[in-house]
Formats: C-alpha cells, sequence, structure tokens
C-alpha cells in the first residue's frame, strides 16, 4: 500500500503549467530536511523570476496601445474604459426605452380609439332601445375617446405615461382629420344622451304596456262575452275594444324599432282616443257613438274596471307621444353615430399606423447602444485575457508548493505503513507542514478506531443474545397473523354477500326510477293535450262569437227589409187609391175621360200585384226572422256548452298538473332511493377491497414475518462474523 501511493505522488513530481519553465526552488536551511513554511515575500520574487522566465523561453502577446504598461496599470485603464462604455450604454438604453415606451403608448391610445369606436356604435345601439347600459356604455366610451384625442393632440398624459404633441407631418394631418371625424360624432352623443329618459321612458312604458295588455285583452273579450246578447251596436263596440287592444300594444312596440313612421304614431293617439271615448260611452252613452248607456251589473262592472286599467296604459303613452321630437332626433342622432363608428375607426387606424411609421426614426439610439455594448465586450474579452496570463502565472508557483506538499505525504505514508497491519498503537508525526494536521487527524481516528473496535466486541455478545429472543417473537407473530388471515377471509365472503343485496335493490330502485319517469311523461302530454283541447275551445268560442254577430247583424237587416216593406205596402195601398180615384174621375168626364180610365185600371191591377209581392216578401222576411232568432239562441247555446267544455278542460288541465307534480316528485324519491343505494354499493365495494386489501398486507406480514424470522438467524451469524474480523486488531 505504501509503495502504490508513493508511485502516485512521485508521477505528480513534474508537470507543465501553460508553456511556462518551472523555476527550482531555493535550498532551505536546518537539519531536518523538511520543507519550511509558505513565505510572501517569497512567492512575489517567484511570480517575477517566472515572468522573466516567460519573456525569455516564449513570447506572451500584449495588449495593443496599452501592452507595454504593467498589469496593474493595464487593468485600471480597461476596467475604465469598460465602466464608462457600459454606463453610456445605459443611458442610451434608458433613453430608448422612455422613447420607445412613449411610442408604444401612443401606438396603444390610437389602437383603443379603434374599440371605443366600436364601443361608441354598440353603445348607440343599445342606448336607442333604451337600454340604461347602452348610455353609460356610450359615455364612458365618449370620455375615454376624448381624452386619448386630446392627450394625442396637444399632449398630456395616457395611463400613466406622458405623451407629447405630434411631431411628425403623418401623425398631425392624422389627428386633424381624426379630431374633425370626432367633432360630429360627439355633437351627436350629446343629443342623443339628451335623449336618454325619453328613450329609457318609451322602452319602460312600452315593458309595462305590454304587461298589462293580456290582462286589457281578456277584459275586452269579456265585456264582449257579456254584451254578446244585447244590441248589435254595444257588441260592435266591444269587438272594436278588443281590436284596439292589441293594436295600440303592437303600435307601442313599433316605437321601441329602428325606424320609427310618423304614421304610427299618430295612429297610436287616435287609438288610444277611440279606446277611452268608447269605454265612455258605453259607461254613460254617446250621441257620436250612437249607442246609450249599458244597464247589465257585470258589464258594467267589468266595463269600470276596463276603463281603470285604461288610465295608467294611457297617461304613459301620453307622455312617449308628447316626447315623440325628441325621441326622433335620438333616433337620428343613433343612425348617424353608427354610421360615423366606422370612418372614425378608420381614422384611429390611419393614427396608429402613422405613430408606427415615426417609430423607426428613434433607433439611433438603440443602434448606438447596441455599439456601445460591443465595445464593452471587446474591453471585456481583453480583461479576460489578462486574467488568464496571471492565472498561468499563478500556476507554476502553485506547482512549486505541490512539489513541497508531496514530499511531507510520503513522510507520512511511511509512518503509517504497520497500520494496515491492523496495529491500532501506532502513532504519527505531527508537524508544521501541510500533512500535521491530517497526522493530528489520523492519530485521532486510531484512537477511536480502538475504542470501536473494543465495542464492537463487547456488542457482539448481546447482539447474539437479543436475536435469540427475536426469533421466538417472530414465531408466535407469524401464527398470529396466520389466525388473523382465516377471519378476514371469513368477513370478506360475508361483504360480498351483503354488496349482492344491495345490488340487487339498487337495480329495483332504478327500475322503479324509469317507470315514475314515463308516468311523469305520460302526465305531461296529457297535460300538453287538454292545453291544445282549451286553446281549440277557445278558437271554436271566438268563431261563435263572430258568427253570433253576422246573424245579428242579419237579423237587423231584414228588419230594415220588414220596414222596407212596409213602406213598400203602404205606397201600394195609397196607389190603389189613387188610381180608383182616377177611375172615378176618368168615368165621370164621359167619352173624354176613356183613355186614362184604361190607364187607371191598368195601374190599380198593378198596384195590386205590387201588393200581393209585398206580402210574400213580408212573410219570408219574418220566416228569415225567425230562423235568425233561433240561430242566435243556437249560437248562445254552442258557446254556453263551449265555456263549460273549456271550464271542464281546465279542470281535468289542473287535474293532470297534480298528477305531473306527484309523478315528478315520486321519481324524484324513487331516484333518491337509487342514488343512496348505488352510494351504499360503492361503500360496500370499497370496504370490499378494504377487506382484501387488509388480507394481502396480512399475508404479506405473514411473510415477512418468516423472512424476519430468516434476517434474525443471519444477524446471528453476522455477529459471529463480525466478532471474528476485528479480533485480528491490535488494541
Amino acid at each position: 500500500m505504501k509503495l502504490k501511493l508513493g508511485k502516485v505522488f512521485q508521477g505528480k513530481g513534474s508537470s507543465d503549467v501553460g508553456d511556462i519553465p518551472t523555476v527550482a526552488a531555493a535550498p532551505l536551511a536546518g537539519d531536518t530536511g523538511m520543507a519550511s513554511a509558505y513565505d510572501p515575500t517569497r512567492a512575489v520574487s517567484v511570480v517575477e523570476q517566472l515572468r522573466a522566465a516567460a519573456r525569455g523561453g516564449k513570447a506572451v502577446k500584449q495588449l495593443p496601445l496599452i501592452g507595454h504598461l504593467s498589469t496593474a496599470k493595464q487593468f485600471q485603464y480597461l476596467g475604465a474604459a469598460l465602466a464608462t462604455s457600459f454606463v453610456l450604454m445605459l443611458i442610451l438604453f434608458a433613453l430608448y426605452a422612455i422613447e420607445a415606451r412613449k411610442n408604444s403608448a401612443q401606438v396603444a391610445a390610437a389602437t383603443e380609439m379603434q374599440m371605443l369606436a366600436q364601443r361608441l356604435a354598440r353603445g348607440g345601439a343599445q342606448s336607442e332601445m333604451g337600454g340604461a347600459t347602452g348610455f353609460d356604455v356610450l359615455q364612458s366610451s365618449r370620455e375615454q375617446f376624448r381624452g386619448n384625442l386630446k392627450a394625442l393632440s396637444t399632449g398630456g398624459d395616457y395611463r400613466g405615461v406622458a405623451v407629447s404633441e405630434p411631431q411628425s407631418d403623418s401623425v398631425r394631418s392624422a389627428v386633424t382629420d381624426l379630431e374633425k371625424r370626432w367633432t360630429l360624432v360627439d355633437g351627436k352623443v350629446d343629443e342623443l344622451v339628451s335623449a336618454r329618459s325619453i328613450l329609457t321612458s318609451l322602452s319602460q312604458a312600452v315593458s309595462n304596456v305590454n304587461q298589462g295588455n293580456q290582462g286589457l285583452l281578456e277584459l275586452a273579450e269579456q265585456l264582449a262575452t257579456q254584451l254578446s246578447s244585447g244590441s248589435g251596436r254595444e257588441f260592435a263596440l266591444s269587438n272594436n275594444l278588443v281590436m284596439l287592444t292589441q293594436r295600440i300594444a303592437k303600435n307601442a312596440n313599433a316605437l321601441i324599432g329602428d325606424e320609427v313612421d310618423s304614421d304610427v304614431a299618430f295612429l297610436l293617439g287616435k287609438d288610444t282616443a277611440t279606446f277611452r271615448d268608447i269605454v265612455n260611452g258605453l259607461l254613460q252613452g254617446s250621441e257620436a257613438l250612437r249607442v246609450s248607456a249599458i244597464r247589465d251589473g257585470e258589464a258594467r262592472q267589468t266595463l269600470t274596471e276596463l276603463g281603470s286599467r285604461f288610465q295608467e296604459t294611457e297617461r304613459r303613452l301620453v307622455e312617449v307621444l308628447r316626447a315623440m321630437p325628441r325621441l326622433l332626433a335620438g333616433k337620428q342622432a343613433a343612425k348617424i353615430i353608427a354610421t360615423e363608428a366606422e370612418p372614425l375607426m378608420a381614422g384611429a387606424k390611419t393614427l396608429s399606423t402613422a405613430y408606427e411609421g415615426a417609430a423607426s426614426t428613434a433607433n439611433f439610439a438603440l443602434y448606438l447602444a447596441a455599439a456601445l455594448g460591443l465595445l464593452s465586450l471587446l474591453l471585456g474579452a481583453a480583461l479576460g485575457y489578462l486574467f488568464l496570463n496571471e492565472a498561468r502565472v499563478r500556476a507554476a508557483e502553485n506547482e512549486r508548493e505541490n512539489q513541497r506538499n508531496q514530499e511531507a505525504i510520503l513522510r507520512l505514508l511511511n509512518e503509517m505503513g504497520t497500520l494496515a497491519d491492523g496495529d491500532l498503537t501506532v502513532k504519527a508525526s505531527v508537524t508544521e507542514d501541510v500533512t500535521g494536521a491530517i497526522a493530528d487527524s489520523i492519530n485521532f481516528t486510531v484512537d477511536e478506531l480502538r475504542k470501536v473496535v473494543s465495542d464492537i466486541n463487547a456488542t457482539t455478545g448481546e447482539v447474539a443474545g437479543a436475536t435469540q429472543a427475536a426469533q421466538a417473537i417472530s414465531q408466535r407473530l407469524y401464527q398470529a397473523s396466520q389466525r388473523q388471515s382465516g377471519e378476514i377471509q371469513r368477513s370478506s365472503a360475508l361483504v360480498l354477500q351483503m354488496a349482492q343485496s344491495i345490488n340487487e335493490v339498487s337495480e329495483s330502485a332504478t327500475q322503479g326510477a324509469k317507470v315514475a319517469q314515463q308516468s311523469l311523461s305520460a302526465a305531461e302530454l296529457g297535460s300538453t293535450a287538454v292545453q291544445n283541447q282549451i286553446s281549440g275551445m277557445n278558437e271554436i268560442r271566438a268563431q261563435i262569437q263572430e258568427s253570433s254577430k253576422r246573424i245579428k247583424r242579419l237579423g237587423e237587416s231584414s228588419q230594415e227589409i220588414g220596414e222596407i216593406v212596409e213602406l213598400i205596402s203602404d205606397i201600394t195601398e195609397q196607389t190603389n187609391v189613387l188610381a180608383l180615384n182616377a177611375a172615378i174621375q176618368a168615368a165621370s168626364a164621359g167619352e173624354a175621360g176613356r183613355g186614362f180610365t184604361v190607364v187607371a185600371e191598368e195601374v190599380q191591377r198593378l198596384a195590386e200585384r205590387s201588393g200581393e209581392a209585398t206580402k210574400q216578401i213580408e212573410a219570408l222576411v219574418r220566416a228569415i226572422q225567425a230562423d235568425t232568432q233561433d240561430a242566435v239562441n243556437a249560437m248562445e247555446k254552442t258557446t254556453q256548452g263551449v265555456v263549460e267544455g273549456t271550464r271542464l278542460s281546465d279542470a281535468a288541465g289542473q287535474a293532470l298538473s297534480e298528477i305531473s307534480r306527484v309523478s315528478r316528485d315520486l321519481a324524484g324519491l324513487v331516484g333518491n332511493i337509487s342514488a343512496q343505494t348505488q352510494t351504499q354499493s360503492t361503500s360496500v365495494s370499497e370496504v370490499t377491497r378494504g377487506m382484501q386489501d387488509i388480507l394481502a398486507v396480512t399475508e404479506e406480514t405473514s411473510r415477512g414475518t418468516q423472512q424476519t424470522n430468516v434476517s434474525i438467524e443471519e444477524l446471528g451469524r453476522l455477529a459471529q462474523t463480525l466478532r471474528g474480523s476485528v479480533a485480528g486488531f491490535k488494541v
């Protein structure tokens, strides 16, 4: 061992470091033959000798301009130049960053103005429909656009970045064009915002009209049904109320569209006034409407409620109609905003492009900073070259120090030769060389090793006794794990049977949920059919009411025909009397009146035939009136039947709805049962897997116990081996 280590260190006795020749150390005084301690003053002289040897042996390349100076001066000049160029580079980079940040802010502001132009168009469209959110978007977008344009045109602050007024002609032209377009849009935004109250109130008024229209329509239809047995005029006016209710709602909704027709507004006002006049006429009577006040108590109650509900609708519509000029102006402003948004966005895009083109002129500082960065790299490389030369000189001096240390190490190895034979009583010499601390550590280590060997001899006996006790305990543990494994297998079988039962319950619950869902679907289909039947009944009732109205009109027409027939009959009788008088006068005239007698007789015959025809027409009119009355009575009975059928259908629909609700609750309960059963099944499956895992762990424990027995036996054998191993040490 000693010879091998000596050869290794002797092989490192000479080396070539950086092609610098090795300088022999000066002989040291003293009788010990050992190398002296390191002397810094001698190291300086050695460095100077190495530099001189390097200059004499192989030429070292010098730096241009400053290579003739000392190394310290070269380091100073290169360091100062590097610091200066680096600081200038940082300054130029900072200037470029400031300019680039300002230009980026200008481009961002112009780009944001494109987005704001789109938001103005979208906010204008929403504001036109009366949306409060649209006005908020419109005003916020207008303020942001105005602020960005002011900052770009006169200079200012954009998101914490100071921007200057336009510098180039292209940017200045783009800003001027954008300001012209913005002046028009800004004015229209003011007009639209000033119409905010009427637009929002219009939207709210139309919403209220739509909400109350269904109730008004139901009351109007109820009134028409109640007046169907009254006079034809009352029935016609009640039907007009139904028609006006529908048309008022339709025209009110037309006001919130993009296009507002003045005729629609006029017709809306006219229909509102007509509705009010008809209600008042039916309540109080009206000569203009040719109708007297209705006397039916239920009909008057319905009409009073109809008029009361219509007052709120009328009030809101009158407010909207009074503000119609402002409404039209606001909608016109919204259209202009939507039209000018695209040119405004194009102008903002042109401005953004102009700013991007102007940014290229600010790159001079970046190029100059890059040049200074390259200069800094060159200066850094020169400093590295100087450091490399210094490192070569220091490496030669380190080689000399290593030679001295190798000699001390060889001496230490010779003293430690007997340690390899197990002699722990050896002591190494502690000197002031680099190996002095190593020798002291070796002595301490040998002392500790001697104690360890003594402890091992004492411990191996204790380990032998402990292994025998552990082996007995391990055997008992193995038997207990075998019994535990059998119990776990039986428990696993019982848990599997319980899991199978729970799965069967889960399948039954799932099937029950499907049946409940089918019942719910059937109930919903029945409810839909009943609703369709009710709708059909309502249509039939409307058609019957229309037919009844027309039959009543036919009865009124036949009554007028009867009156005309009576008039014709009276005229015929008078004609007959006149013809008889004419015949008497002609007979008294003698021969001169003979020709007139013939005419009078012919007129008398015509009058008689007219009278007979009149009587036939009168009989036909009476028959028509009787048939009309029968038809009206039949229609009324049919209407009552339809109303009764509708009531029964409503009751059936309510029953089906109750069935649907109960079926839905049943389906939910069955679904919950199924879910809980599935959860229990999952839990049992997890328990089964846990039992299987416990069984596997128990089996693994049993195998581990067997292996522990083997390991304990091996441990006893190793303790004997260890005792034999340390027996060769001399303590």
